[in-house]
């Protein structure tokens, strides 16, 4: 069971269509779909009414409703509560970031920023896309920071949360190296030896990346196997060290490997895309020391190209 199963199923409750409440959950349809499944599998009914148009639930899944909101709600409540508690301060500023972003970005930004406006005090919350564009829309941070690229960048109204650019790098296919220094998997692969590939998942803002990358050279024919599939980049990273297959990757997290030779790209630049790093606010109420280091990053910060 996961907490996020609830959630759907309370949106499809409300929306009444699966590709509206895809769109409401930032997830592909198919994922929708599997999720949805999986709750019916764990509750061992079925929940949804699929021969229905619009989508609606089955009598059990309306009393299942009733009770996942009450849980949803509570459980939502007792970790605002618990995490009001935690705060170091009143005045401390909230940062929920995307997993990836916390490790290898995040230190960076806040050493610069606190160059700049003087220290002050954070509580970074790591977490997917979606949390973090709840947290952000439902006021629990004050500040989101996140990855963001035309095809899949968060859903969000620049006018009532504007971004700021804090930098740009590229997505690629890594590949280990063999001997020769030449990827030991090498796009796009042969239909007879596809190549074992390193996936994030469909649920994930860089899965949903890596899909689109591969989305734009499926004419040129691309043959990959899923092998392995891990949310996390910095679980995908020593997979692909091992040499268990190919994956992309922000530069920035296996700048180290690239720079030794470590990992090597696994295909030409066509096969990237240029990921922007994002700082996110809500035009309204937000902290004041959170716009202080707003004010920072608009004028630019130290050492920023």
């Amino acid at each position: 069971m996961e907490l996020k199963w609830l959630e759907d199923l309370l949106s499809l409750s409300r929306t009444r269509s699966f590709s509206r409440t895809a769109a409401e959950r930032f997830c592909t349809q198919s994922a929708l779909s599997r999720r949805i499944k999986a709750l019916e599998l764990w509750v061992g009914v079925p929940l949804v009414d699929r021969s229905a148009y619009p989508t609606s639930l089955t009598p059990a899944g309306l009393v299942f409703r009733d009770t996942a909101e009450e849980v949803v709600s509570q459980l939502l409540e007792v970790r605002d509560d618990l995490r009001d508690r935690l705060q170091p301060s009143s005045d401390a500023v909230t940062i929920n970031s995307l997993q990836t972003l916390s490790v290898v970005c995040f230190p960076q930004w806040l050493q610069a920023c606190q160059q700049r406006i003087g220290p002050f005090d954070v509580r970074l919350v790591p977490d997917n896309l979606h949390g973090c564009v709840r947290a952000l829309v439902e006021g629990s941070c004050d500040l989101m920071l996140s990855y963001a690229h035309p095809a899949v960048s968060a859903a969000l109204d620049p006018e009532r949360f504007p971004s700021v650019l804090l930098s740009t790098e590229r997505f690629l296919p890594v590949s280990k190296a063999g001997a020769n220094g030449q990827p030991l998997f090498a796009l796009p692969g042969t239909r007879r030896e596809p190549l074992p590939y390193l996936a994030y998942g469909p649920d994930t803002m860089l899965g949903q990346a890596a899909d689109f990358a591969l989305k734009q050279r499926q004419h040129h024919g691309v043959y990959l196997r899923c092998c392995y599939q891990n949310p996390i980049a910095e679980g995908l990273k020593p997979m692909v060290k091992a040499g268990h297959g190919v994956a992309w990757m922000p530069s920035s997290l296996i700048k180290r490997e690239l720079d030794s030779g470590e990992l090597v790209p696994a295909g030409d630049a066509s096969w990237e895309l240029a990921l922007e790093t994002r700082l996110y606010r809500r035009a309204e109420g937000t902290k004041p020391r959170a716009l202080q280091a707003w004010g920072a990053l608009q004028e630019g910060l130290p050492g920023q190209a």
